[in-house]
């Protein structure tokens, strides 16, 4: 394939990919045994916001009653189409165009909602500041 092709190839298919923190880990390991239908639930409408992603859609062209818009461009993906008396959980995630990654930041119940957005906050600013380094310290090429 020459460069065209791969440029070509890139625009028309979307290479995004999914990165889970370790927190994200810990916690999907938890609620696997203490909440299954609803971990299930929100892995599912994790499935289709990444196809549609995967489609061409922008983060933001995404309209779903599920997604729940955080500070610091997070999102909080929620049990809703899971079924019936399932507990509000939220899975959340940061979508990063530039990147085409969506982080999995955590996964959590109400009772820790405030906490799981302050974790989320930080991890999207620490990820900046990470690419905003990057970005100042490559060399020169003038």
């Amino acid at each position: 394939m020459d460069d065209l092709d791969i440029l070509f190839q890139k625009c028309m298919m979307p290479m995004w990919t999914i990165a889970k923190t370790d927190e994200y880990e810990r916690r999907h390991k938890r609620f696997e045994k203490k909440r299954p239908r609803e971990l299930a639930a929100v892995l599912d409408n994790l499935d289709t916001f990444f196809t549609a992603l995967k489609a061409g859609a922008k983060p933001q062209q995404i309209h779903m009653g599920c997604i729940h818009a955080e500070p610091h461009g997070v999102l909080a993906l929620d049990q809703k189409g899971g079924g019936k008396n399932l507990a509000q959980m939220r899975l959340y995630i940061f979508p990063d165009p530039d990147a085409e990654v969506v982080h999995a930041i955590t996964v959590g119940g109400k009772d820790t909602q405030s906490e799981d957005i302050k974790l989320c906050s930080e991890f999207v600013e620490r990820l900046r500041k990470k690419k905003s380094q990057a970005q100042g310290q490559a060399p020169d090429r003038s």
